[in-house]
């Protein structure tokens, strides 16, 4: 399937939509502490997200329980908030927002250190940090006839040039978003050594690199949505709604 370009008229709405999950996390960033459940900061962003006139995308999604995924230390993606996941200092997590406003979808993910910074090791910290300009590495790689491949091209040489012996996961893609939750194309985050489509302008699509600390493979839970590392190491992710312009891109999910 081809992708979907889409009009000014729709790259307004899904700027709008990606602009709210943005500031979703903004606003519950203050949640994050010690001793706090993953259920309630799920239940304060389900709260906030229709409070703004606006639908939490994942609930009911393929039978996925929640408002939005909270993946904490080992967790890669897909974390199923619960009242027996509580905050301790230390930890890591990832918050992944997704909303539906006016119909269009908008799509970001952020993470957060539970405690003070010293709380936290500085491997976790290496890892959460090289994540995010990894990202921003693949959204610089964004421009009208540039090709798909370009964004994972420039993602793995920026984590190899770290040489922390990070691996980034394979399973798991950023997707073109907007006007459904999940759009071709598949972003893939690594080199997979194929040019791809070329990029167009009037393309939205998701960035949002997985870094594991060890090995890039996953498991699944019991639950059918969490994905774990193998090995029992950290994990991080970053994630923004990126449009393709004729002069390069704009960052769609910016609050």
């Amino acid at each position: 399937m081809r992708p979907i370009i889409k009009t000014r008229e729709q790259i307004e709405g899904i700027r709008k939509a990606a602009r709210l999950a943005s500031i979703v996390l903004d606003e519950v960033s203050f949640l994050v502490k010690p001793g706090v459940s993953t259920e309630e900061i799920n239940n304060f962003i389900h709260e906030f997200i229709v409070k703004n006139g606006a639908i939490p995308a994942p609930l009911n999604y393929k039978g996925y329980p929640k408002a939005c995924c909270i993946s904490v230390n080992d967790v890669i993606c897909h974390g199923i908030p619960s009242p027996d996941v509580i905050l301790k200092k230390g930890d890591i997590l990832n918050i992944d927002v997704t909303v539906i406003l006016d119909g269009f979808f908008g799509d970001t993910s952020r993470m957060f250190y539970v405690g003070c910074l010293e709380d936290v090791s500085l491997e976790a910290r290496k890892l959460v940090e090289s994540t995010e300009m990894a990202m921003f590495e693949g959204i610089k790689a964004v421009r009208e006839g540039a090709y798909l491949n370009d964004i994972g091209v420039a993602i793995e040489s920026y984590i190899l040039s770290t040489k922390t012996g990070f691996q980034i996961v394979r399973e798991f893609t950023g997707h073109g978003v907007g006007i459904k939750f999940h759009e071709p194309p598949q972003v893939h985050h690594f080199n997979t050594g194929k040019s791809g489509i070329k990029l167009e302008a009037g393309m939205t699509i998701t960035i949002e690199p997985m870094i594991n600390v060890g090995s890039w493979k996953s498991r699944l839970d019991p639950d059918g949505w969490t994905a774990r590392t193998v090995d029992g190491s950290l994990s991080a992710q970053w994630e923004h709604t990126v449009l393709v312009t004729g002069f390069g891109y704009e960052i769609l999910s910016i609050s």
